[in-house]
């Protein structure tokens, strides 16, 4: 009898389950919503100054090289067997270690920091901006901490 009864539970189990499923929806196509409106710190005024340092250091041996080194050399060394195997590890490191030098270079390269008299009254310290075309006493917008020539 015990086991008559659980075979029933089972299979209205199964069945409600079923059921259940049966009710499920979709929606055939993706819903588009509206995008979240971002506001945006504007300000308007003159370059006060522009003053230019040098981000990082300029060592010929830096983070960028060692990694760029040990990625390239795992990289070359799943290619061939051997001394091909070798030859293509050691390629591999030099190679990443002269991109990786080059990507640090690039990412120390010389910053400015642009000093801006506001509209408002106030002052504004824009620093690691990458590269300035920006003279003292144009006239610029500052939107979100960018400077941008008016």
């Amino acid at each position: 009898m015990k086991t008559a009864t659980m075979r029933y539970w089972a299979i209205a189990l199964a069945g409600a389950t079923l059921l259940i499923g049966g009710c499920a929806t979709y929606e055939p196509y993706p819903v588009y919503r509206e995008a979240p409106v971002v506001s945006q710190r504007t300000e308007y005024g003159v370059v006060q100054s522009i003053q230019m340092y040098r981000g990082g250091s300029s060592s010929p041996v830096n983070v960028g090289t060692i990694l760029g080194g040990i990625v390239g050399g795992v990289i070359g060394h799943q290619i061939g067997s051997g001394t091909g195997n070798t030859v293509a590890t050691i390629a591999g490191a030099v190679g990443g270690a002269a991109v990786g030098n080059e990507l640090n270079r690039q990412a120390n390269s010389d910053r400015y920091r642009v000093v801006v008299r506001l509209d408002s009254g106030g002052t504004l310290t824009l620093s690691d901006v990458a590269s300035t075309e920006l003279r003292v006493g144009d006239r610029v917008k500052v939107v979100n901490n960018r400077v941008y020539r008016e």
